[in-house]
């Protein structure tokens, strides 16, 4: 068995993994994220909620209950925390813009408005309304992109139809990185004179650069172009992955891809290491201390049985509200669910609850009390706990 040693080992490789990992590495420490696949921000638009259903997300925190995330972190902790996170895509090929007092409007796929707190800079001349009349342009065959929704909500707008000879967003992504593809494209989007002055299109503008393709198109054509952001798989949510990705590996941070923990070992009240499933020799990996990032439901990290929810990697005591009965409702569409409550009870330090490891801390959607569809403020807690709990971790290691 093949043993590797750091400060500290993350559990999941999302936007709360990845921000601890890289406060974690920026305070000196060696750091390993380990994941067993993919993270749930690669079918999201790549937008950062705080509070979505709020125009000022900072302010609203007060209204939350006492037990949300954001009431554990603090609105002076959110605030760094998504700070943080700027100055990190500053750094990549993937800046992002907003106010984090401020939520701005994004257009949907289907003509909507959307509430946000940061986008990437490809979708930060985007329409805040349905006044603004705009030029929207598709892509033929193209899935799960509805431009004649979008100007049907949209007076005196129109659209056009382009041929990339491929049907998925990620495969015109893909064409979008081959300079001749993009020269015939911008050439075709000359040639249509188009009286409006921003240019709508779905994201697809490139993996690897986006924002450097949508600035020549918007030299070439001389409008404002943006993104909007279409429904999964979602490029932007890809890029964002890959930038956070990208941003720890050249800090020197070290990552597990692929490989699910397979069993624990515990010292007394301290986690000792962690064993990979390979399809080789295992891998033991030790740290100093330990953080659990593994998500909720969707992401494996908790997992409902028919009479209790179990956390997936370290069995921690769960958190259900009431009985399982209680957990739904008939209306789907009702503000919030029982269920979604459910998850990792932690104390003020980032620590399980009702458990003894003392150099286990826990941060993003597996915290209690997170309600994330109802508040619409998935990445914002991603961030907000991610920083917080590689805080908690740094005190533990220093």
């Amino acid at each position: 068995m093949n043993t590797h040693e750091y400060d500290a080992v993350v559990i999941g490789g999302g936007i709360a993994g990845f921000i601890a990992a890289l406060k974690i590495v920026d305070a000196g420490y060696k750091t390993a994220v380990i994941s067993r696949g993919d993270p749930v921000c690669c079918l999201s638009t790549g937008c950062i909620d705080v509070l979505s259903n709020s125009d000022n997300p900072l302010k609203a925190i007060k209204d939350l209950s006492e037990d949300h995330p954001y009431q554990i972190v603090g609105k002076k902790g959110v605030t760094e925390a998504l700070e943080y996170f700027i100055e990190i895509m500053k750094e990549t090929a993937l800046p992002y813009r907003g106010e984090v007092k401020k939520n701005r409007g994004i257009l949907t796929p289907v003509g909507t408005i959307k509430k946000t707190c940061l986008v990437p800079e490809t979708m930060k001349n985007a329409i805040g309304d349905n006044e603004e009349p705009i030029h929207v342009i598709s892509f033929k065959g193209i899935k799960d992109f509805y431009p004649s929704y979008i100007t049907s909500r949209i007076s005196n707008s129109g659209f056009s139809v382009f041929d990339a000879k491929s049907v998925t967003t990620l495969g015109i992504a893909g064409r979008f990185e081959d300079r001749d593809f993009l020269r015939s494209f911008i050439s075709w989007a000359q040639d249509l004179d188009i009286p409006h002055v921003k240019i709508a299109l779905p994201a697809v503008l490139g993996l690897n650069e986006p924002l450097k393709i949508m600035k020549e198109l918007s030299l070439r054509t001389n409008k404002e172009i943006f993104e909007i952001p279409t429904l999964p798989p979602s490029i932007p949510g890809m890029r964002l992955f890959r930038a956070l990705k990208s941003a720890l590996e050249v800090r020197g941070g070290h990552i597990y891809w692929g490989k699910p923990v397979s069993s624990v070992e515990r010292q007394g009240s301290r986690v000792e290491a962690i064993t990979l499933a390979t399809s080789g020799k295992p891998s033991r990996v030790c740290g100093r201390s330990f953080i659990l990032a593994t998500g909720s439901f969707v992401s494996g990290g908790l997992f409902a049985l028919r009479d209790s929810v179990r956390e997936t990697v370290f069995d921690l005591p769960v958190f259900v509200p009431g009985h399982r009965k209680d957990w739904f409702n008939n209306n789907f569409f009702t503000q919030g669910h029982e269920i979604e409550k459910a998850g990792v009870l932690i104390d003020p330090s980032f620590r399980p609850k009702d458990s003894n490891l003392e150099n286990l801390f826990v941060c993003g959607s597996i915290i209690a009390h997170s309600e994330i569809m109802k508040n619409q403020c998935g990445h914002g807690i991603a961030i907000a706990t991610g920083a917080a709990a590689a805080m908690k971790c740094i005190k533990e290691l220093s």
